[in-house]
Parts: structure tokens; sequence; C-alpha cells
């Protein structure tokens, strides 16, 4: 497994284009949008798009970077620290982080709100 991290230049994206590979072990069950056709083609093609649909709209200098898994290596997106976070313990920070922001289809919740 590799991360690849978020950062304020560039937003990264997971898709498997062959085979759905999903980091079960890690995530838990794959969303059913994961594994759609629509979803593994789009993500490659047009990935502002596909993350319009899911509600985030990316600034147009923000680089997005999409990540094609394969049964050997699958990719997991560690997301920007939101605002406000500075000082807070990992525990906290984890309990930010969905898993959707792991696959870079969302980001991670800011303090306070519900994920």
């Amino acid at each position: 497994m590799r991360a690849v991290f978020n950062t304020d230049e560039t937003h990264n994206l997971v898709v498997c284009t062959l085979c759905s590979c999903y980091p079960w072990s890690v995530l838990g069950l794959p969303p059913v949008w994961y594994k759609a056709p629509a979803y593994r083609s789009r993500a490659v093609i047009d990935p502002r798009g596909v993350l319009a649909e899911f509600g985030m709209t990316l600034p147009d200098e923000k680089k997005i970077r999409v990540w094609d898994s394969t049964a050997e290596l699958r990719y997991l997106v560690v997301p920007e620290r939101p605002d406000g976070t500075e000082g807070w313990s990992e525990e906290q920070l984890a309990n930010l982080v969905t898993r959707d922001a792991m696959i870079g289809t969302g980001l991670a919740t800011l303090p306070g709100v519900a994920p």
C-alpha cells in the first residue's frame, strides 16, 4: 500500500480501472460506486467532473492526480489537515478522516462538524 498526500497544490484521487482494487482491510467493504464502470472510467477522463458529483469543487489551479490501483499496489490518500487543528493529537485528527477522504472523493471533516 502506498500513501499519497493531498497538499495546497495537489489533490489525489484513487481508482482501479481494471478490477476495482480496494484496501478492504483498511477501509472496509468498498462502496458500490467505487466498483461502477462509470466511476472507474470517468475518474481518469474527467476527475474534476467526478469530484463535482461528490460535492467537491476544487480551485482550477489545484492539480488533480489520479492514482490507478492494482492487485499488487493499492493507494490511500492522506487528506490535508483542516484549519484549526494545529496541536491536535493523532487520535483527534484521525476522527476527522473519512473513507471518502482516503479515496480522494472527500475531504477531512472540519472540527466540530459531523462527518
